[in-house]
């Protein structure tokens, strides 16, 4: 075969590999949306459709704006639900560079919550698990360095001992429905979410505050050891 042959077919496997490109890249922008607008039309379009054990908007940004705040990408969500919260979570890790893996036990809300996703256009920035986070979270190898816990709230305490060894140094911890008002404790999950705030307050490895402007939202630093 001659050297120019050779060249051609060189040329026709680059124009092979080239065309799909453009036309995928044309789509993308005459479909049109950056992931912000398709977050934001998404967001706004559903905004009151969340009722399934999801966070609110408020909780749902203060969760934003940690991770992009501090530039996190290793997230995991124990309690998925139909996926408010995790979209709120991957939007901010589609901006550092990260990613999130969610579980949920039920496959309704697992099946509904992966359509949310890719609707939103964060499907390439969300692992979704179905399963009994039990037995998942101490599979998981870790490190994390954001955790979002809004599962079943007696077992609060548990995830966040199974999870503390492969939070990183600098890492979040956050918990939704806890609070350090005595009379809102009744109503966000009795004596479960209770005992882990006293649990993880009394830990000096980590630095403990509550947002109590949404649903009361635990946020935890972890320290260096001291």
């Amino acid at each position: 075969m001659k050297r120019t042959d050779i060249v051609k077919l060189g040329l026709v496997g680059l124009i092979v590999l080239i065309v799909p490109m453009v036309y995928v890249f044309s789509q993308a922008t005459t479909d049109g949306q950056s992931i912000d607008e398709q977050v934001e039309s998404f967001l706004e379009e559903h905004r009151y459709s969340w009722w399934d054990m999801n966070v609110s908007g408020s909780d749902g940004k203060i969760l934003y704006d940690l991770i992009l705040k501090n530039n996190y990408k290793d997230a995991l969500e124990i309690g998925t639900s139909t996926g408010h919260s995790a979209i709120w979570m991957a939007w901010a890790l589609s901006k550092t560079g990260g990613k999130l893996i969610t579980i949920e036990i039920d496959e309704g809300r697992h099946r509904e919550a992966v359509a949310n996703f890719k609707r939103a256009g964060l499907s390439d920035y969300i692992d979704a698990r179905l399963g009994d986070a039990h037995e998942l979270v101490k599979e998981l190898e870790g490190p994390f360095d954001f955790v979002f816990c809004d599962a079943d709230k007696g077992w609060y305490k548990n995830y966040f001992i199974d999870l503390y060894p492969k939070l990183k140094i600098g890492g979040c911890y956050t918990a939704h429905n806890v609070s350090d008002r005595r009379w809102r404790r009744m109503s966000r999950g009795g004596g479960g979410t209770a005992e882990f705030y006293e649990y993880v307050k009394g830990l000096k490895s980590m630095e403990t505050t509550i947002d109590n402007t949404g649903d009361g939202l635990l946020v935890s630093f972890k320290e260096p050891s001291t």
